[in-house]
């Protein structure tokens, strides 16, 4: 048996620690450890409701939008606050571009170098690369110039002798194995999607004032005056540049990015096999269509066991399904909850760091473990993809069937959806949700438009904090999967907040059960060919996209300044 520690693991946000015990060239036991401590709890205790937004997307640079939305929706729902249509609908905009750009950036620059042998596309020949490529599809980026131009590119990054970028990845490993024509179009396409990746934020900057960190948010709606008559607030010009961004980053996702991830599927299709992991599955709806966040764009809910006929709908976001069944474990993490629970409500959630150094069968990661009904559950892309699938969503249902049939189509044989349920179907998954995002963010320009045209200018209603306690819960489905936020605000000051986000539902350590999480369920039975270089590893890790800077934060206790400004 062979002990394998990867630390950091790299092409992530945040500190994320990887053990394994390796026996046979597989994998036989697995820890998740996230080694940074989460404080951003504590240093929003005492402040003001209205202000906590602007905190809590710090959190993470690259997450930022989404827990800057999810935080002013806890707020609303502890008040009951309904929120003007126009503010929805720019929302749900920023929401769905940051998630294009996210799962843009997650297959091409982060997960692709898994799989993609950027040495090998060296040896791929311009002329035959786009011939695969227009047998694929009619992505107009496809032609003979501009793959000889990212071919001419890497071979200089090879002459000096300096990979840039690309220095540290596993090349000429045993388990990558596609063709170099196949490795030359998916390295065209990762230079290409440096510039598509920078559209879509170029929505978010619009309409946020800036990213990341976007600068409109506000408990009650947004801070987008909208007036036609004034050059200053959200005019119609701004609102038509953003429809012709919508429209460029089509091309790429729908031509490009879908049969990328449907080819690279096919070919590793013995990944199907691998990677599982914990098949509850667990979404939240998404994009509202009213005022009271009762009506959603984009369903969520609970698949248990995998199986999609048991899906479970989640309807509101005062659903009492969702909001009663969460909880947070910290047996094995490095936290005392007072009075010795093992596991607490989010609402009754503590932040009491106790380190105790890396223990096996103890504490062993500054990430907690939740539970969704004494359960662990897998968040992220997949389970969306199933759920909304589940529901009978007509795009998702759509867009899944054209990645399976393409995949088909290359590895010359039917795909079942069960193959869903792995490291390669994680992928697959984001690209699906890439292209639903990019087809509710068309719907949601159209709904604002058409609201303004009836003469709906409202994007902002006043909160009124009330004496006493009130509590609330504000859900997003971000491109890692579930994020929630609990408030419990008392005489206008918030009392307790805990966020729950994503990469703490997929990269806890085992809970109060001694049941192990997503990240490690999913490593069970991998295979590895050189412990040395532990690629296989890595590809399930990477396909869940781990954001640790989400799931573990940090305060300083003595409150020394960090930096100081002088204004001139």
């Amino acid at each position: 048996m062979t002990r394998i520690t990867i630390d950091p693991i790299t092409r992530i946000e945040g500190h994320l620690r990887i053990d394994c015990e390796v026996d046979g060239g597989k994998v036989t036991n697995a820890w998740s450890s996230g080694t940074m401590w989460r404080g951003i709890e504590l240093i929003l205790q005492g402040r003001d409701p209205r202000d906590a937004w602007v905190f809590t997307q710090r959190i993470c640079g690259v997450c930022t939008t989404v827990h800057a939305i999810t935080s002013v929706r806890a707020i609303e729902n502890a008040l009951d606050l309904e929120v003007p249509l126009n503010a929805q609908y720019i929302r749900n905009m920023i929401m769905a571009a940051h998630g294009i750009h996210d799962h843009i950036v997650h297959f091409y620059h982060l997960a692709a170098l898994d799989w993609v042998d950027i040495v090998s596309a060296l040896s791929g020949d311009p002329v035959s690369t786009a011939a695969l490529g227009a047998s694929l599809s009619d992505y107009s980026a496809n032609s003979v110039p501009n793959i000889k131009a990212v071919k001419d590119k890497l071979a200089s990054f090879v002459g000096t002798g300096q990979l840039g970028v690309y220095a540290s990845g596993y090349w000429g490993h045993p388990a990558m194995k596609l063709p170099s024509d196949v490795n030359l179009l998916a390295a065209t396409h990762y230079i290409q999607a440096l510039d598509v990746q920078r559209t879509a934020n170029k929505i978010v900057a619009i309409l946020g004032s800036k990213t990341p960190h976007i600068q409109n948010l506000a408990v009650g709606g947004v801070a987008n005056p909208i007036n036609p008559e004034s050059q200053s607030t959200l005019t119609l010009e701004r609102i038509y540049a953003i429809k012709a961004l919508i429209d460029q980053l089509g091309d790429f996702v729908h031509n490009a990015m879908i049969n990328d991830v449907a080819a690279v599927g096919a070919l590793y299709a013995d990944w199907t096999g691998y990677g599982a992991g914990i098949t509850n599955y667990l979404s939240v709806p998404d994009m509202p269509l009213d005022t009271k966040g009762t009506s959603f764009e984009l369903p969520g809910g609970h698949i248990p066991d995998g199986d999609i006929g048991a899906f479970k709908a989640i309807t509101s976001t005062t659903d009492d399904y969702f909001v009663n069944g969460v909880a947070e474990s910290v047996k094995h993490s490095w936290y005392d909850y007072e009075g010795g629970a093992d596991s607490l409500h989010p609402f009754e959630g503590q932040t009491n760091p106790n380190y105790t150094d890396f223990e096996d069968d103890g504490k062993y990661s500054w990430v907690k473990s939740p539970t969704f009904y004494d359960k662990r559950a897998q968040v992220g892309p997949l389970a969306n993809v199933l759920a909304m699938y589940a529901a009978g969503h007509e795009p998702t249902k759509r867009h899944l069937t054209k990645l399976v049939k393409a995949a088909s189509a290359v590895a010359g044989t039917d795909i079942p959806l069960t193959a869903l349920h792995s490291t390669i179907g994680r992928i697959a998954a984001r690209a699906v949700r890439c292209a639903v995002l990019h087809e509710a963010l068309q719907n949601q320009w159209q709904l604002l438009v058409d609201n303004i045209a009836k003469g709906d200018f409202d994007t902002f209603n006043r909160p009124v904090f009330p004496k006493g306690e009130v509590r609330g819960v504000g859900f997003h489905e971000a491109p890692r999967g579930v994020l929630s936020h609990w408030v419990v605000v008392e005489d206008g000051r918030i009392k307790n907040y805990q966020a729950v986000v994503p990469s703490t539902w997929n990269a806890g350590p085992r809970d109060h059960n001694d049941a192990i999480g997503p990240y490690e369920a999913s490593l069970m039975d991998n295979p590895v060919a050189d412990p040395e270089k532990p690629l296989e590893v890595l590809r399930t890790v990477h396909s869940f996209d781990p954001c640790l800077a989400c799931a573990i934060h940090m305060t300083d206790a003595d409150n020394r300044p960090i930096v100081s400004v002088k204004a001139l």
